[in-house]
């Protein structure tokens, strides 16, 4: 290990110095844990309390809090709470596992929905059962890193951050807690989304309202777990204890899974995402690390906001969009066919050799009038 001399830490990574036994001399020797930990100091809060208060019971993706597509309210302090759970997670059908850094216990974590003008008022847990510090970098928020030099806790700590959601449309949310163990945090699970709606709801880019039946939340993940000598994925009895082998992989950009909400198969069989010919759908699609193309195999886009932001004009009928890593994107399709979509990262290789696929089971009527079987399969 370096000489602890040449060190520079902050006070915050040194009491956390136990929790990081596995891991600490290899990430104090790349890069000092001070990114996300820059000492920032805020006045005090503003007084809202004319304010009128909500609090929101989150679910687990790919469903979504119940929620007012236009507000009948005025701008309100809008409540969440997140608690961090490290744990193991099997994430395919051969059994591998990860050790996961989540928000709730999912992955992704789950999707927060305010309107424009509202504040978030967001209280984050660090149960002393964790081995890790953590925060949370909000990219719909401004100032301190996002929030993230504002809430880096320690195991056994908590912290309140509240924002005002100044820019309608969706945004991840990821942990962020300073160097190599950024994206470590992020690969391993550690992002969410938020979905900031105008006031007067979603429009079509020429002022006519449009309005979603239901809401579905993908978040996209890439993980990255080592091998042993003998190709098979290998096993950590703690989050810390695979640091090293990880970052290897990690700095090869190729991940060994890229899957939807958190393991391969999870949006497909019992956890095939519903819906009914005619109704629409709103899609919120997330990918905190790495660039997607998502897909709806049989259906299209009927408005997309590819990049997630609803003060642009929505593209129209895309086949597929694409979302930049670190983007949340939206897009907005009518349902015409019954039967299986499937809903797939368009890099094929990702989506049927790596994960990245679920489906959507549709009921309803055929419409021959869309498509039919003119013959059907027969000898030359």
């Amino acid at each position: 290990m370096n000489d602890p001399d040449n060190i520079n830490v902050s006070r915050r990574a040194l009491l956390a110095g136990a929790a990081l036994a596995g891991v600490v001399g290899t990430v104090l020797a790349s890069t000092p844990a001070t990114a996300e930990d820059a000492g920032v100091v805020t006045g005090p809060p503003p007084d809202l309390k004319d304010l009128p208060r909500r609090k929101v019971d989150l679910v687990d993706p790919p469903f979504v809090h119940a929620h007012e597509q236009v507000s009948t309210r005025g701008p309100e302090v809008v409540e969440f709470r997140l608690v961090i759970e490290e744990k193991e997670m099997v994430i395919d059908e051969y059994g591998t596992t990860v050790h996961a850094m989540t928000f709730n216990g999912t992955v992704p974590g789950p999707l927060m929905v305010v309107h424009e003008g509202d504040y978030v008022e967001l209280t984050l847990v660090n149960p002393d059962t964790n081995l890790m510090q953590h925060n949370i970098d909000f990219h719909a928020s401004t100032g301190a890193l996002g929030g993230g030099g504002l809430t880096l806790i320690n195991p056994g700590e908590q912290v309140k951050l509240r924002f005002k959601a100044t820019r309608p449309g969706a945004y991840v949310y990821h942990c962020a807690p300073g160097g190599p163990m950024i994206p470590w945090h992020v690969v391993s699970g550690m992002n969410g989304a938020i979905l900031i709606l105008p006031r007067n709801g979603l429009n079509d880019g020429n002022g006519n309202p449009l309005h979603y039946d239901r809401i579905y939340y993908v978040g996209e993940q890439d993980f990255y777990i080592p091998r042993d000598e003998h190709g098979n994925f290998k096993t950590y009895e703690s989050v810390g204890d695979g640091y090293d082998d990880m970052l290897r992989v990690m700095k090869t950009l190729t991940p060994t899974h890229v899957v939807f909400n958190g393991a391969v198969g999870a949006l497909t069989g019992e956890g095939a995402m519903q819906a009914k010919v005619g109704e629409t759908v709103l899609f919120i699609h997330s990918q905190a690390n790495r660039d997607t193309r998502p897909h709806l195999i049989g259906g299209h886009g009927d408005y997309v906001w590819a990049t997630g932001k609803f003060h642009n004009v929505p593209d129209v009928d895309q086949e597929t969009w694409f979302i930049p890593g670190g983007t949340a994107g939206a897009a907005f399709y009518t349902f015409q066919q019954p039967r299986i979509y499937a809903y797939v990262n368009h890099n094929l290789i990702e989506a049927f050799e790596l994960g990245a696929a679920g489906h959507f089971t549709v009921e309803g009527e055929w419409n021959n009038g869309l498509m039919t079987s003119v013959s059907p399969p027969s000898g030359a």
